[in-house]
């Protein structure tokens, strides 16, 4: 029996991307599916019914999340209220946890199989979060292969499927054609900036990578320094350049993320998603986070694992290393900078285990999704 109707959220511009791609796999199988709920402009592209839009969910920090409280818990009300009438087969809840889970809850209690796509990082941090998906989830898609066993202890039926970053990323990154695409020189050293994509990611972190940014430019003035913007920040980055690294001769970017970090000999990376871009494109890196204090006291008791940076996760080890919070300084930052910047060695070392990494992420995932859906629904 095919799969016709299907209910989904996608939160931000990554769930957007994996839910267009889940899409195009779920009509590969089944040709007349139809798709509608909240859904980015990827997403609209593969036909799918957006009753709000993606960014209708996007917050930034608590601050801000109190505020929309009321309008996402009206959003929410009304979809699930809607998907209840209309009775989809099945309803996918793509990352955004806080919102999706109990959605998912509601629609599941209702008679509609329910699947979340990207586990929760249960096993770094908050893993009472385990209850609340054993009672949301019918299947989890996982994008590390080590999530679903966690998740099978804890009786949730779980699959890895693949991580969609390798879909993106080529096994081996294309140095030349990057550095020829950004117009760098094959000799030139280049040092990369990634202080996040929101607005207080790059007023916490920022500084303290452009004044590492201004003390490695003065020990090697030949350094090229780039930074690729998030829609929306020039303002904030040229203002905080002005602020705290006048000096710092910094070329910025519209984007191109990817593409500098293939070319770059080092980055400076906030943690976060843009680690494991970094690790995938074999690039050296120190992962920079800081936080509120108060956060940070938060987020540290309820943290499970040594490591915050995807790529040590994933390794279990410290692959790169992490200035976090009070070790979030322009000199420490500078100092791990420059140590990768002088090793070769250690260089050529570390991107033989990125490629690891990379290979261990790398799954079917169209036919891994399209499968477990399937098991799922009893198809």
């Amino acid at each position: 029996m095919p799969l016709q109707r299907l209910g989904l959220v996608a939160g931000e511009a990554s769930g957007d991307l994996i839910g267009a791609s889940l899409v195009r796999a779920l009509r590969g199988r089944w040709p007349q599916l139809q798709a509608a709920g909240i859904a980015g402009p990827r997403l609209q592209a593969e036909g799918v019914q957006a009753w709000w839009p993606s960014e209708r969910l996007s917050v930034f920090g608590y601050v801000d999340a109190l505020k929309r409280l009321p309008e996402l818990l009206w959003i929410r009300r009304r979809a699930g209220s809607r998907w209840l009438a209309e009775r989809p087969e099945l309803f996918v809840g793509i990352d955004a946890p806080d919102f999706n889970f109990g959605l998912e809850k509601r629609l599941r209690a209702g008679g509609i199989k329910t699947v979340h796509y990207v586990c929760p990082s249960i096993w770094a941090w908050r893993p009472e979060r385990v209850d609340t998906i054993r009672a949301a989830a019918d299947h989890v898609l996982c994008l590390f292969p080590f999530e679903p066993e966690i998740l099978h202890h804890a009786g949730i039926a779980a699959s890895f499927v693949g991580h969609p970053l390798t879909e993106l990323i080529p096994p081996e990154p294309p140095r030349a054609s990057a550095r020829l695409a950004l117009s760098l020189s094959e000799g030139a050293r280049v040092l990369a900036l990634l202080p996040g994509s929101r607005q207080s990611e790059v007023e916490l972190i920022g500084p303290a990578m452009l004044r590492a940014a201004a003390i490695l430019k003065h020990r090697d003035p030949a350094l090229q320094v780039l930074l690729p913007m998030a829609p929306g920040r020039r303002a904030q980055i040229e203002a905080l350049r002005a602020a705290v690294a006048p000096e710092l001769d910094l070329r910025l970017l519209d984007g191109q993320a990817h593409a500098l970090l293939a070319a770059a000999d080092c980055a400076l990376v906030a943690s976060g998603t843009a680690t494991l871009e970094a690790a995938l494109l074999q690039c050296p890196q120190v992962v920079a986070y800081r936080v509120s204090p108060a956060n940070f006291r938060r987020m540290k008791g309820k943290q499970l694992q040594p490591w915050v940076g995807l790529p040590n996760i994933l390794a279990r080890d410290f692959l790169v290393p992490e200035r976090l919070q009070d070790d979030c300084q322009p000199e420490l930052l500078a100092a791990a900078a420059q140590a990768w910047l002088d090793d070769p060695a250690a260089s050529a070392r570390l991107r033989e285990r990125c490629r690891a990494l990379y290979d261990s992420l790398q799954a079917d995932t169209a036919t891994l999704c399209c499968d477990a859906i399937a098991q799922t629904l009893g198809r």
